[in-house]
């Protein structure tokens, strides 16, 4: 394999430790990110009478079970079992805890690469699935259950299975109004939500290197949509700059030794892959969900198909939706913008720029959602927050937030929503709630227009 390698050959072979046969890898785990639902995990580590071995290692925030909401804190808020209990954590095994307020607080996906803790080359382990958002800083980041976090905790080492390697090539350059949000859910609709079970994703061409690192995340972030365990983007030089002076990046010489090694790092040419897909995007709309899964999509100028399974018959049935019904001027209740999908500075730009000057209808309740707390202050020095305001959105504190139904922030039962998250599940965002993921750009367009709208008709 030497000089035909992956970028997650490369990554995967120099953090074996040992082959365990049978497909599986003791990999050493560079960076833990651990969170407010991982409770469980540290209180068997203290049944055991064990330590964390390498504190210094592992970062926490508290982010799935908080409220957001900046009038009403507690019982949800400072106080809630699970945010007492990672603190007491952080205090008594000594790892470095992003307490509620303070800089470097959010959303573990959003904070992690934000800080710099995330670096190309590294493997990263969180007990949350969409830790393969961080895949798109170059590195081998995946979730965990909560006995494999244990494991961590105790030993900086995971026993993973090697996957298969896919490779996917979106080349073209996206039209104006469309997003990396378009583009995922355009790629999960084209292939189907288990096109990636079993890989590890890499994703490359034109249209992925125009991307800035933000739209990346996006990509990765939903990659396990796609089924896949692990999602990757080459580092290039807009991954170098987005990480340059971060607080716990490189400095110095320091630094340039890392840009000299991750240059190293993208896939070989002639690299072998056991599945090769490659797709044009140049023509592709702004793409929102009409069923209870993100494969279920359709451009904004489409109508609800007919159902092909018992499946679509029961998505139809929960989503109130009749076939051949327009997705565009579909009256909804509901609009979030969030979620460590779509909660950086960009998303709220996009956003911003679609509601200046505008109106949310007034049957429409729409939140904006920082997904960290430097998010929150950029927007608030850039007076986006201002612009949101006037427009009628809540402008809301830190957290995962109406993403999923953790923490009472939740779309009512029979409610419909445009949500800038990356699940639409039955009850994902609170029982009964109906779900239909698309960008910040629709979505705020929805919000001011009452239905799902084209955010291209309000902007170019």
């Amino acid at each position: 394999m030497a000089g035909r390698q992956s970028i997650f050959d490369k990554i995967w072979q120099r953090h074996a430790i040992a082959d365990l046969g049978d497909g599986f890898t003791l990999l050493h785990v560079d960076r833990h990110v651990v969170c407010d639902l991982t409770g469980k995990g540290f209180v068997e580590l203290e049944k055991r009478g064990g330590t964390v071995r390498n504190p210094e290692l592992t970062f926490a925030v508290a982010d799935h079970s908080i409220s957001t909401d900046p009038e009403n804190p507690d019982p949800r808020f400072l106080k809630n079992d699970f945010v007492v209990n990672l603190r007491r954590q952080a205090a008594r095994f000594g790892f470095t805890h992003f307490d509620i307020g303070e800089r470097g607080h959010g959303i573990e996906h959003v904070v992690a690469p934000e800080l710099g803790i995330v670096l190309p080359g590294l493997t990263v382990a969180c007990a949350d699935s969409h830790t393969v958002t961080l895949g798109a800083m170059g590195a081998i980041a995946w979730g965990i259950g909560q006995s494999e976090l244990v494991h961590i905790l105790a030993t900086q080492c995971s026993v993973q299975r090697k996957p298969k390697r896919m490779r996917i090539r979106l080349d073209g350059t996206l039209p104006p109004g469309v997003y990396a949000k378009d583009l995922i859910l355009h790629l999960i609709g084209q292939t189907g939500t288990g096109a990636g079970t079993g890989h590890a994703v890499e994703l490359c061409g034109t249209a992925i290197d125009a991307l800035g690192m933000e739209g990346r995340f996006t990509m990765c972030n939903m990659t396990i949509e796609l089924g896949a365990r692990f999602g990757m983007i080459a580092p290039d030089e807009t991954t170098f700059a987005y990480l340059a002076g971060r607080p716990y990046a490189p400095q110095g010489a320091l630094w340039d030794r890392a840009i000299a090694d991750w240059r190293t790092l993208a896939s070989d040419a002639g690299a072998e892959f056991d599945v090769e897909l490659s797709f044009n995007v140049s023509a592709i709309a702004p793409q929102v969900t009409w069923g209870t899964n993100p494969g279920a999509v359709l451009p904004i100028g489409g109508c609800v198909p007919d159902p092909a399974n018992e499946a679509d018959v029961a998505a139809l049935d929960y989503m109130g939706l009749t076939p051949g019904t327009a997705i565009e001027g579909l009256p909804i209740d509901w609009v979030f913008i969030g979620s460590c999908t779509n909660s950086r500075i960009s998303d709220l730009r996009e956003a911003a720029a679609i509601v200046g000057g505008r109106k949310v209808a007034p049957n429409v309740r729409a939140w904006v959602v920082p997904g960290s707390t430097e998010v929150k202050l950029q927007a608030e020095a850039e007076h986006l927050d201002a612009i949101f305001r006037a427009a009628g959105f809540e402008w809301r504190e830190p957290g995962c937030s109406m993403c999923l139904a953790a923490n009472g922030d939740l779309v009512p039962r029979g409610m419909r929503a445009v949500s800038t998250s990356n699940r639409n599940f039955v009850g994902r965002q609170g029982p009964g709630s109906r779900t239909h993921l698309a960008s910040p750009a629709l979505a705020a367009a929805s919000a001011c227009l009452g239905v799902i709208a084209d955010p291209r008709k309000l902007r170019f």
